[in-house]
């Protein structure tokens, strides 16, 4: 695909998915939830660097392109859990992917210098 140009199409449906995960923080917090749901403060510790509010944020994003769900437990305080969706699960390769691709990118770097 990327060797023959593509069509007007595929730009679209590349820059809708890209539109969906952007920015640094997505694709983290969709790895942390892959195996198990979380609550706020355990996403929180799981995606090292992400302060508080763009943690809110990013799932308010997620949870609007229905890659994760929300839960509200009626408990006091009242408990939410987030849990990645069907839809988000379909990512699956995609992050297989980048996982690969990123370690052959950290050797090319890290071997040149």
């Amino acid at each position: 695909m990327l060797i023959k140009g593509g069509c007007p199409k595929t730009a679209l449906s590349i820059k809708d998915a890209l539109e969906a995960l952007e920015g640094r923080w997505k694709l983290l917090i969709l790895f942390s939830l892959s195996t198990e749901n979380k609550r706020f403060s355990e996403i929180s510790k799981a995606v090292t660097g992400i302060t508080d509010k763009t943690l809110s944020k990013e799932l308010k994003s997620l949870e609007a392109n229905q890659l994760i769900k929300r839960t509200v437990y009626n408990t006091f305080p009242p408990t939410i859990e987030y849990s990645i969706t069907e839809h988000g699960k379909s990512l699956e390769n995609v992050l297989n992917e980048l996982h690969y691709w990123g370690l052959l990118h950290r050797q090319k770097i890290l071997t040149e210098f």
